[in-house]
């Protein structure tokens, strides 16, 4: 029997509509169940053949839980290991090449020295940084946001330099980055899933939180095309089973806003039922293939192009 595991927090629509709907497939040899954690013992299986995360990234208990049970052979989606190494500022500059559209981007250190730190720490940043430089790159209005992290937490719309130091003097330690403000036509929400499973959902962040999927865009043929390529060029690259891309349209381009999202919303009274069933049933089906695939003591793992190139040219440099 090969289980699949869902580890959560406190979300309950999709884990609860998840869990049914695979074992409502009624796959031989396949069930999904919660996960109950009651030990972790190095080197030994969980006895799960896939695991989907939804939380280990704001615990790191279940990050060197998942971990582990990737080293045992359990196909984790998503991958702990590029999830734990993987940050924004990185998804854009990766964007430059391989030819996605991002807002121009800057990252900063923060405004506060982090602890156990000093000035004398910082010994080869200049100080004071080029901001001028840095504010004609980027052009006013922008945003701020943390290089890392997700959700709406810490962000801030700038109107001019003024307004960025009084802003950027509140975010203490976080690294931020501040980016150019696209002023769009459009905007979707996409759910990509397994690297193949895609859904443009109109989206409208200028929305109260609630009502942000309660957008009527309706793009051509050749715009959902285009997007659906970005979406799944992106998230080749990153290598994400389970993930939502951003797309701002300005001008009929659609620029990359933000697409590390590896646990992304899913609760059906947020995403709509529409949505919310789509990715019920693409992310059963995908996880039952991920099981029908998955082989004990193997790495199950998925891998993006961005390392798996890296990690080719390593292999032929050293035979």
């Amino acid at each position: 029997m090969k289980k699949i595991g869902i580890l959560y927090g406190k979300e309950r629509s999709f884990p609860e509509a998840f869990v049914q709907r695979v074992n409502s497939k009624n796959f031989a040899g396949i069930i999904a169940e919660p996960l109950k954690i009651d030990k972790v013992i190095q080197g030994e299986s969980t006895g799960f053949a896939v695991i989907i995360d939804r939380i280990s990234q704001d615990i790191p208990f279940y990050r060197a839980y998942l971990k582990n049970a990737a080293l045992c052979g359990t196909a984790v989606i998503n991958n702990p290991f590029w999830w734990s190494a993987d940050e924004k500022f990185f998804n854009n500059c990766l964007s430059t090449k391989i030819n996605v559209p991002v807002p121009k981007t800057v990252i900063l250190p923060s405004r506060d020295l982090p602890v156990d730190t000093t000035g004398e720490s910082f010994s080869n940043l200049a100080y004071p940084l080029d901001w001028e430089g840095i504010f004609n790159y980027v052009g006013f209005p922008a945003y701020m946001k943390p290089f890392a992290g997700g959700g709406w937490k810490s962000v801030y719309r700038l109107t001019d330099k003024e307004d960025f130091f009084n802003k950027h003097s509140e975010t203490g330690e976080l690294v931020m980055m501040l980016q150019e403000e696209i002023i769009f036509e459009e905007y979707y929400r996409c759910y990509c899933i397994g690297g193949k499973y895609v859904r443009i959902m109109s989206y409208e962040p200028r929305n109260p939180h609630a009502l942000r999927y309660v957008a009527d865009f309706n793009p051509s043929e050749e715009k959902l095309k285009m997007m659906t390529d970005i979406v799944l060029r992106i998230n080749h690259y990153l290598g994400y089973d389970f993930n939502t891309v951003e797309l701002a349209l300005k001008d009929g381009i659609p620029y990359a806003i933000d697409f590390c999202n590896p646990a992304p919303d899913a609760e059906r009274t947020s995403v709509g039922e529409e949505n919310f069933e789509w990715v019920v049933e693409t992310a059963a089906t995908f996880a039952i293939e991920k099981a029908q695939e998955q082989n004990d003591g193997a790495d199950n793992l998925t891998w993006g192009e961005y390392i798996k190139r890296s990690a080719s040219k390593q292999s032929l440099f050293y035979g």
